[in-house]
């Protein structure tokens, strides 16, 4: 009977205590809990905001050595940064699809696509590092924080170069169409983003 109270005392005491890590504060200190330090203000997350002229994205790796942990933290950063780019494309291209009446809209739809992927490959290579900060953890463990972003016009301006060599994907393409669109959906993850 002990056991059980202890046991759901326990488990209260972790439910506060995530509750309290989840809401955020708006002071920025680190302070110590039960599950280690909690940090309110990570270093580079503010610069891996994007606004509505670049893409970014923020990532924090650890490792034992610190060349490594600054390597994976770039790593995951390219990676989400790429996912962001494919996913605004995409719904920009669904929109221009969806505004402008095509013959062939699945066969436009995937053409575009891969040219997306293949330029979101490309862009990853034009990255520049915004924020990069190391700290050494109390193990002895080293923790990297990266930031790094990417110009909205050097993305456009590769798909522009990419569509003008794919004559199939130039019938149907009309660019100041396409970057209306483009400019409307970087307002509106920048507005999701808070910038």
């Amino acid at each position: 009977m002990k056991l059980s109270k202890v046991l759901k005392l326990s488990a209260i005491a972790l439910v506060v205590s995530f509750g309290v890590y989840s809401c955020k504060s708006k002071e920025k200190v680190a302070t110590n809990s039960e599950v280690g330090q909690v940090l309110e203000d990570l270093p580079c997350e503010k610069d891996g905001r994007s606004d509505k002229n670049t893409f970014r994205s923020f990532s924090m790796a650890t490792s034992s050595d610190l060349t490594l942990s600054k390597e994976k933290a770039l790593l995951l950063a390219k990676q989400r940064l790429v996912t962001l780019i494919q996913s605004n494309t995409k719904s920009v291209t669904d929109r221009y699809v969806n505004e402008r009446e095509m013959g062939s809209a699945s066969e436009f739809e995937q053409k575009f696509e891969n040219l997306t992927r293949e330029v979101a490959d490309e862009t990853i290579s034009n990255i520049v590092v915004a924020c990069e900060k190391s700290s050494v953890l109390p193990d002895g463990k080293y923790r990297s924080f990266v930031a790094i972003e990417v110009d909205k016009e050097d993305l456009m301006n590769s798909m522009n170069n990419r569509i003008s060599n794919d004559a199939k994907l130039q019938v149907d393409y009309d660019k100041k169409k396409f970057e209306e669109i483009y400019n409307q959906e970087m307002n509106k993850m920048a507005e999701e983003q808070g910038k």
